[in-house]
């Protein structure tokens, strides 16, 4: 991915923090129905506060206008891919509309696992007439990627199990001065970018190194340095919970399962947003769903102006479409300001990595391969 992609691309994200017919591009033009016909649509999301900010600002409302259409939830986002690959193959597509990462988007997109969306079709304008490519601007990383929210990955600690506070990304590795488990996702993705800065690699190199596979064996060899004192996750409400329960230190997890843990349930937990990751998070519809028209419908009423700003209510995400950052203001039952709890808050971004969507689309695979040998060890 160019620099100046990547800096659209934020650009795009803090302006969102601060601040009819439809068809499809895959073979023959499909009209969705004006109004929601019965069905019952599965959705594939990540599960825990992010789910619960889905559930209310997009399923409830989307029910309660059209009660004759059932949201069944499914929290196996983190293993969308291979699992949309496996129904794919065995002809039996059971998702209908799946919550993912970009990265995962754009593999999903080139293995022709999902549907190509002429966005300015499919989605509603802007209130002011704005069309939704524009709206969404850069965002747009691929054709199949319908994106909802800027997120970052990043670290939590608690307060009362350390002896000082944790300000630096390589305290993790730092084993004397902070003893005890630390909570890490099980793939390879954000973990080896971060073993690499504290193996003393520059910013702007970070992607050339991992394209190596010495690259590779030496962030490996880094995360080797705390292997034995690791708890792995594949949810992302379990480091909240691990954290909660006083079972590690630390752990990496979306910056908004730890707001929830904060600010919602006051657990003794800060914030570490040292190099934390930024990336977009958003639909892709699988190819082969048995409830196109509806699931179409949905996306319609679900990715506008007003539904992306709500979500910012219940989370800390920033809204995808620029539209939507004026609408976006305190959070629904805490009453607090939103903003200072954003990644992209300038008090909170002095340092971070901006992720390749494109680098782990191409080389994820691969990656994964070595990765899972080494955990094997």
């Amino acid at each position: 991915m160019s620099r100046n992609r990547i800096i659209a691309i934020v650009a795009v994200a803090v302006v969102a923090i601060v601040a009819a017919n439809y068809f499809l591009k895959d073979g023959d033009k499909m009209m969705a129905p004006k109004e929601a016909k019965e069905a019952n649509l599965v959705i594939v999301s990540w599960g825990g506060a992010y789910s619960a900010s889905q559930q209310n600002a997009y399923h409830n409302p989307y029910m309660k206008e059209y009660p004759q259409v059932k949201i069944i939830n499914d929290d196996s986002s983190n293993e969308a891919v291979p699992k949309m690959r496996a129904m794919s193959e065995a002809g039996n597509v059971t998702w209908d509309l799946v919550d993912v990462v970009a990265a995962d988007a754009i593999r999903a997109c080139d293995d022709g696992l999902a549907v190509e969306v002429d966005v300015n079709s499919v989605l509603a304008d802007a209130p002011d007439g704005t069309k939704a490519k524009a709206d969404f601007g850069d965002l747009l990383v691929s054709p199949c990627f319908i994106p909802q929210i800027v997120y970052s990955t990043t670290f939590g600690y608690r307060k009362d199990l350390v002896s000082e506070p944790m300000t630096s990304v390589c305290d993790i590795f730092d084993l004397a001065k902070f003893p005890g488990k630390r909570s890490l996702e099980k793939r390879p993705i954000n973990n080896l970018e971060w073993a690499l800065i504290c193996d003393g690699v520059e910013q702007d190199d970070i992607y050339d190194v991992l394209g190596t596979k010495e690259g590779v064996a030496r962030a490996l060899n880094k995360l080797d340095t705390i292997k034995s004192e690791v708890v792995w996750w594949s949810k992302g409400a379990e480091t909240p919970q691990r954290l909660a329960d006083g079972e590690v230190i630390v752990g990496s997890t979306y910056n908004g399962r730890l707001f929830s843990l904060i600010e919602e349930k006051k657990q003794p937990v800060a914030m570490l947003w040292d190099w934390q990751i930024f990336d977009l998070d958003g639909w892709i519809i699988p190819k082969g769903t048995k409830n196109l028209d509806a699931v179409l419908h949905y996306l319609h009423f679900a990715t506008d102006t007003q539904r992306l700003a709500d979500q910012a209510k219940y989370i800390s995400y920033g809204p995808a479409r620029a539209s939507s950052a004026p609408l976006v203001g305190k959070h629904a039952s805490l009453g607090i300001d939103m903003a200072p709890h954003m990644p992209t808050d300038p008090g909170n971004a002095k340092n971070v990595l901006l992720y390749n969507f494109d680098f782990w689309a191409d080389k994820r695979d691969e990656i994964d391969e070595q990765f899972q040998a080494w955990l094997a060890q």
